[in-house]
């Protein structure tokens, strides 16, 4: 049995966000070495939207781990956020990812006070992003673990010379022309990756020459054990963002990165999400049982 909570944490920053913690009601029977995972949502979505992130929620409390599925400040595609004694604009329209490791470290902050010690972060698509820039540059010293469920590479160069090339460098000359006539928050109507409203200094943050986000470029500076998934028809057609990122990952033998690519899961997992519920809850046995 378990029992679910409408949390809040405050970060840093004084941002205010919400999220839900599915905690053990019954011992599972024996002592698990991490006792939290706090699961990330993908781009413009929440902690309750994705049907996925309840799924794995499920999952992980059955095993014996707390699951905390949270917002991040880029939830939705615009929101309001309150920010100390005033409110911002935040969603995915506005978001700088980098700001990610101001959130993940406020829900790990909350889970300590609720007395959680040991705590891993999972987060899909954008959200695995998120995790893993979190874990190469401001790593809490409580998180464990990391489990980046199919990031996608955020590469400028790459994205320029892809079959979208023409579409992309649109929506990237939009964005910086924007920002250079002093207009950074205004919202567009990008044509990459997918149709979507975002701010001109959102856009080129994510998608613009300086790479921060390719996680390519710092998943060598990710110390802690980590388990890399993909789906295998994300990665045979879901374009440059994940063609070869397999290959990629796995190209350094650092012996505490795993990686599983799960054969016919799309981007979302599809038919295919007790696969991928499996193959966490097997590499967490492996590497915290007992």
């Amino acid at each position: 049995m378990s029992q679910v909570e409408l949390v809040r944490a405050t970060t840093e920053d004084l941002v205010r966000l919400e999220g839900a913690l599915q905690t053990v009601v019954v011992d599972s029977g024996s002592p698990r070495q991490l006792d939290a995972m706090i699961l990330l949502h993908g781009v413009g979505s929440n902690f309750y939207g994705s049907m996925l992130m309840e799924s794995l929620a499920g999952a992980l409390v059955q095993m014996g781990i707390s699951a905390l599925r949270v917002n991040t400040r880029g939830h939705d595609t615009v929101s309001t956020a309150r920010c100390g004694d005033g409110v911002k604009r935040v969603g995915a329209a506005y978001e700088i990812v980098a700001d990610a490791c101001l959130d993940i470290a406020g829900w790990v902050e909350f889970l300590v006070t609720r007395g959680h010690r040991t705590i891993g972060v999972l987060g899909h698509s954008l959200g695995a992003v998120k995790a893993c820039y979190a874990m190469a540059h401001q790593p809490p010293p409580q998180v464990a673990c990391v489990i980046p469920v199919s990031p996608p590479r955020l590469s400028c160069a790459a994205f320029r010379e892809s079959a979208d090339s023409g579409r992309f460098s649109q929506s990237l000359g939009e964005a910086e022309s924007l920002v250079a006539a002093g207009r950074p928050d205004e919202l567009f109507l990008s044509r990459f990756p997918f149709p979507t409203l975002m701010s001109a200094a959102c856009y080129v943050d994510k998608y613009g020459p300086a790479e921060r986000y390719n996680v390519l470029e710092f998943v060598d500076r990710i110390k802690c054990p980590s388990l890399y998934v993909f789906g295998q028809s994300e990665v045979e057609q879901g374009g440059i963002a994940f063609a070869g990122m397999p290959e990629a990952i796995r190209s350094t033998e650092d012996t505490g990165r795993d990686l599983q690519v799960i054969p016919g899961a799309d981007h979302f997992y599809t038919g295919q999400a007790p696969v991928l519920i499996e193959t966490v809850l097997n590499w967490l046995e492996l590497r915290f049982s007992g």
